[in-house]
């Protein structure tokens, strides 16, 4: 493809983000005010919490001696999948044809037909059964499948813009997970499933089995707290911490959990934690500050929110979400003022310069609208390999990515 039909591919992609982007100002506003409690990436929070471990506490936490769970293979495959997957490929198939086939199984109407449900988190066969599931559950199929046919695949986390759910009292935060793998030295290709979101573009990790396991049962706790089982919660979240103890997300709804149960000591341990294990997991400090001022500790509730704010202030997607807001409000001048912060935050995100172009629109300056969108197709050509429409699954990157670390799951906002 040539530069002019790229341009005239991206041009098209990026009105269709900027629709996007005015549904989404129009449909999400509280999800955007609560987003200010989150930012993907390596930046910290600068705050000092005193925080001790306690054996005695911790050991009554991670108090299991092995997985609780050793009949769950999350990536066992049934002689059914086995067959299907024999009947569509051929092993003479290069492996860039075999994942073209196993994404017309996955995704083709006339085979699987996956769709995307938030409801459960899903083992590799259980997705084959219900023919539905969430990024988790797909990739656990997709990955399962991938390695029977002989074709590397490993897990792959990617961070996505803020997008916070309300589910009863609780809000949930989706992260996100894809797979990936070499087809030779300088490429690489990545197969993804989503609803209608937008990743925070350059940002991937792999991650071993062992972690998207971690991740499974972690889920698998969010999903019974929401549910109002917290019982079950507890002994999710444990198996998640046992299977990866530094995963701070877990710590974090683990604490939530201990809320729930009557047991501050431990949910503040558990908070605590999630921030120690992670120092840019905000929503551990927004719940150590919902916590304190449910204990009537009003300074240091007060001290974390601070920090909370400081933190917000360096965060792109905090003035985006404020410049959504201030969009829905009509107030323009103001979401120009955000958007313009957030640019100057991160200039590698399309999306921010066309949301500018959307107040420079609205404020009447058609001319540096235009001038934003320009700068906004010029980054999605340079970087077509990486941004993306949301329906394409299947990509071949030849080139390589910038990578920072983040962590995918769900996880819960006290309320």
């Amino acid at each position: 493809m040539n530069r002019d039909s790229t341009l005239n591919a991206v041009k098209s992609q990026t009105i269709n983000r900027e629709i996007t982007i005015f549904n989404m100002l129009g449909k999400r506003i509280w999800l955007c005010v609560v987003a200010a409690f989150y930012l993907g990436g390596c930046a910290s929070i600068d705050l000092e919490t005193g925080f001790l471990l306690d054996e005695e506490i911790h050991r009554q936490i991670l108090d299991q001696g092995s997985d609780s769970y050793p009949e769950i293979d999350t990536l066992y495959i049934s002689d059914e999948i086995k067959q299907l997957v024999d009947s569509h490929l051929d092993r003479r198939d290069s492996d860039r044809i075999k994942i073209n086939k196993l994404q017309e199984i996955l995704y083709g109407e006339e085979f699987l037909n996956i769709q995307y449900s938030d409801v459960r988190s899903h083992t590799a066969v259980e997705a084959f059964q219900t023919r539905e599931g969430n990024c988790l559950s797909v990739m656990n199929l997709y990955i399962a499948m991938a390695r029977y046919a002989g074709v590397e695949a490993s897990f792959q986390t990617v961070d996505v813009q803020p997008n916070w759910d309300r589910r009863g009292s609780l809000l949930v935060l989706s992260q996100h997970i894809n797979a990936t793998g070499k087809l030779a030295v300088n490429s690489y290709y990545v197969v993804d499933f989503t609803p209608e979101i937008a990743l925070q573009q350059l940002t991937a990790r792999t991650v071993s089995d062992l972690d998207a396991r971690a991740l499974y049962f972690n889920n698998l706790g969010a999903e019974a707290l929401i549910a109002g089982y917290a019982d079950e919660a507890l002994v999710y979240f444990k198996n998640a911490l046992f299977l990866d103890p530094d995963l701070s997300i877990a710590w974090n709804n683990i604490g939530t959990t201990y809320n729930r149960l009557g047991n501050p000591d431990f949910a503040e341990y558990s908070y605590e934690m999630a921030f120690d294990t992670d120092n840019s997991n905000a929503t551990s400090v927004s719940n150590l500050a919902k916590f304190y001022h449910g204990t009537g500790n009003t300074r240091l509730a007060r001290e974390y929110e601070f920090a909370i704010q400081r933190f917000n202030d360096l965060n792109p997607y905090y003035h985006y979400a404020q410049g959504a807001v201030s969009m829905q409000a009509q107030d323009y001048e103001a979401a120009r003022r955000s958007f313009r912060r957030a640019l100057r935050l991160k200039e590698v995100e399309p999306d921010f310069y066309i949301a500018l172009a959307t107040a420079y629109v609205a404020l009447g300056d058609l001319e540096e609208a235009q001038e934003l969108r320009d700068s906004a197709e010029n980054l999605l050509v340079e970087n077509q390999q990486i941004y993306r429409p949301s329906d394409q699954k299947v990509r071949i990157i030849d080139t390589d990515s910038i990578l920072r670390d983040n962590s995918p799951g769900l996880q819960i906002i006290f309320h």
